[in-house]
C-alpha cells in the first residue's frame, strides 16, 4: 500500500526536490503551495504523467488558520490519510533588529513555526493511526543565527525546539526529526560572487550541496530511520565544523 506525503512549500527548490525524490520512491505527494502556482502545477502534471493520480496540489497561506486547515484537511482526504508530512515552506528575509515590525515578526514566527506546529497539531490523529512522520526543515543557523537575520533565526531555533518537544509528545507511534540545510542553494535575492566564495570557504567541503541533498536526508528519516526520533541531521557540507 502506497504512502501520502503532505510537503509545505513543494513547488520550488527543496520542496521540490523532496516532492521528486518521494513521489520517485513510490509515496503518493500532496503539494502545497503559496504563490509559486505555475511551478506547482508543471509538477503535480510531470509526477502524474509517471504514475495516474499520485500527485494533487492545493494553494494556502499557511498564516491564515482557515486555510491551513483546509490543508490538512484535503490531504487527509486525497487518499484516505497522511503518512508523512514534510514542514518545508519557510519565509526568509533580512531583519535589522532596531526596525523590525510587528508584521515581520508575525510573518517569519508564523511560516517557520506556528504553522509548523498547527499543521502537526491537525494531522496528529492520521500520523498516529498510519505510524507516520514528521521531517521539519530547519536550518543550520537555528542553532547560532545568521547575522542580520534575528527573526528568521529565532523561528528556525523554535522549529528546532518543537521538533525535539513534538517527538516526546507525539511518541512513541509518531517520530519526528528535522534536517537542517547549510550552504544549499543561494537566496533568490541578489548574492555577489565574492560573498558566495566567503561562505564556501567556511564549508568543510568547499562546495554548495543540492536540493537533492536535502531530499536523500528526509528519505533517510522517512523511510530508514526507524529508531531516531527527536534528531536534527545537518546536511550543510561541514559548514557547522567552523564558528
Amino acid at each position: 500500500m502506497r504512502k501520502n506525503v503532505l510537503i509545505t512549500g513543494a513547488a520550488k527548490r527543496i520542496g521540490a526536490a523532496c516532492a521528486r525524490l518521494l513521489h520517485g520512491e513510490g509515496y503518493n505527494v500532496f503539494l502545497h503551495y503559496r504563490s509559486s502556482e505555475a511551478e506547482a502545477q508543471q509538477l503535480c502534471y510531470q509526477l502524474n504523467q509517471l504514475r495516474p493520480d499520485s500527485a494533487k496540489i492545493m494553494q494556502a497561506d499557511l498564516l491564515n488558520m482557515t486555510e491551513l486547515e483546509a490543508v490538512a484537511r484535503e490531504a487527509v482526504m486525497a487518499w484516505g490519510g497522511i503518512d508523512v508530512l514534510v514542514n518545508n515552506a519557510s519565509s526568509f528575509y533580512p531583519t535589522a533588529v532596531l526596525d523590525v515590525t510587528e508584521r515581520q515578526w508575525d510573518e517569519l514566527l508564523g511560516g517557520n513555526l506556528k504553522a509548523p506546529f498547527f499543521l502537526a497539531k491537525a494531522l496528529a490523529e492520521t500520523l498516529v493511526d498510519n505510524k507516520g512522520c514528521i521531517v521539519n526543515i530547519v536550518d543550520i543557523h537555528a542553532e547560532r543565527g545568521l547575522s542580520g537575520y534575528p527573526v528568521y533565526s529565532i523561528a528556525k531555533a523554535g522549529l528546532a525546539a518543537m521538533t525535539k518537544v513534538l517527538a516526546k509528545e507525539l511518541g512513541p507511534v509518531v517520530r519526528v526529526n528535522g534536517v537542517a540545510p547549510g550552504a544549499i542553494l543561494w537566496p533568490e535575492s541578489e548574492l555577489s560572487e565574492p560573498a558566495k566564495l566567503e561562505i564556501l570557504q567556511r564549508v568543510a567541503l568547499k562546495r554548495s550541496g543540492e536540493p537533492v541533498d536535502i531530499a536523500k536526508a528526509v528519505l533517510f528519516l522517512i523511510k530508514d530511520a526507524d529508531y531516531i526520533t527527536g534528531q536534527i541531521l545537518a546536511v550543510d557540507g561541514g559548514r557547522t565544523l567552523f564558528c
